[in-house]
């Protein structure tokens, strides 16, 4: 079964490079990814896979059954939106939706499972059980696919043993893959917050209340959170990225700021004092200095625990796939994922797939307008994850 996967994954390599970039060049925001919904419909149209379509709108559910369908189920995931960034690659498959690029590498997702769907299916026969295949929308934007997914019953008739996802990952060279268990990635809050002063002359500030010196005041006061108010031995991180004055210019004092920012930890228990720490502190600090200050706090993703027992049993079959110096250690990181919902439903395995060829350039991060990968990693995506699966329903 091994050999047969990696001689269909070499087969089908250059067909799903054209698929990849197919997405890519035609991108679509979060929940509005309707040509690359109808577009993912008909690949598995064409090759006889059935699927549901409509899930959260433009998310899909395919089905795959071998012999004995009911005996275990397992699903896959791929996310299928783009970000607003301006492409600045000068590459034949460039984004034609100007200020839309895939820059999350959701087109590799997308493309890698298509292509172990189509093994998987062409393979069918020679395995028991189900596999669930599922194309989400939404994963860059609140309140996340998965969870709406989730909600319109992506993980009932039928439950999925469990659920493997991969996210491609640029500090890794092409033909490696990372996994890590237990907690991987943080939970993710978006805080928006308004300052209210009262606005006037620059030469007469004492008829003023600034809101600007406020602001100031409190972003410095608000990074005692992380120093102080926090368990250190549990990674925060607590960072704001824009800072808009509602009026004002050089000689006016404006009425209202406000300060847009992102808190992210590991550590659910402490999310929820450093949110109560949060809002004393913006409430109490523009009081002190005769303004006003609100709060408003969007929950968002919360933190991405790994399976243990399925990880190792996924490292182990990946080592024999790829052989185990290209099996890598996944470090923990502080960005987010909406897969974390489906791992709080049933076991999962989300890992990293290389993708990067320092040779050739390919370095940037994601979420970049020069992001690309090497799509050699997409023979790798297809066939491991085709791989994890029946070596997952074989257990």
């Amino acid at each position: 079964m091994l050999n047969q996967i990696k001689t269909l994954a070499d087969q089908y390599h250059q067909e799903i490079v054209d698929i990849r970039r197919h997405i890519h060049q035609h991108p679509e925001l979060s929940f509005k990814e309707y040509e690359t919904s109808a577009f993912v419909q008909g690949k598995l149209s064409n090759w006889g896979i059935p699927f549901q379509n409509g899930v959260a709108d433009t998310g899909i559910v395919g089905y795959i059954k071998g012999k004995n369908p009911d005996k275990k189920v397992v699903a896959l995931r791929a996310d299928m939106d783009a970000l607003p960034i301006l492409e600045e690659n000068e590459v034949p498959y460039k984004s034609k939706n100007e200020g839309v690029m895939h820059a999350c590498g959701h087109d590799a997702h997308t493309s890698s499972l298509l292509g172990a769907s189509r093994i998987l299916n062409e393979l069918r026969d020679q395995f028991e059980g189900t596999v669930k295949l599922i194309f989400q929308p939404g994963e860059e934007r609140l309140p996340g696919g998965a969870s709406l997914m989730i909600k319109d019953g992506v993980l009932e008739n039928p439950s999925p043993t469990n659920i493997i996802g991969q996210h491609v990952h640029p500090l890794l060279p092409c033909g490696t893959v990372a996994f890590n268990k237990g907690k991987v990635m943080a939970s993710a809050d978006e805080l928006y917050i308004t300052i209210n002063g009262k606005g006037g002359h620059a030469a007469v500030p004492q008829l003023s209340v600034d809101p600007v010196m406020i602001a100031a005041q409190l972003l410095v006061s608000l990074q005692q959170i992380v120093s102080r108010f926090t368990d250190p031995f549990s990674p925060s991180v607590l960072t704001f990225g824009k800072v808009n004055t509602v009026g004002g210019a050089t000689n006016i004092i404006p009425n209202q700021i406000k300060i847009i920012g992102t808190l992210r930890m590991m550590n659910e228990d402490w999310r929820k004092k450093v949110h109560a720490q949060l809002a004393q502190m913006v409430d109490l600090i523009p009081k002190s200095m005769g303004g006003t200050g609100v709060l408003d706090i969007k929950y968002g993703y919360p933190c991405l625990v790994n399976d243990e027992a399925l990880v190792d049993r996924c490292r182990t079959a990946a080592e024999d796939y790829m052989g185990k110096e290209n099996v890598w250690d996944m470090p923990k990181r502080m960005a987010a994922e909406d897969f974390a919902y489906f791992s709080q439903e049933v076991p999962g395995c989300f890992y990293r797939l290389g993708v990067a060829n320092e040779a050739r350039g390919i370095t940037s991060r994601v979420h970049t307008p020069t992001f690309d990968i090497d799509e050699a990693s997409l023979k790798t995506g297809m066939g491991l994850m085709a791989w994890l699966t029946v070596t997952e329903l074989a257990m």
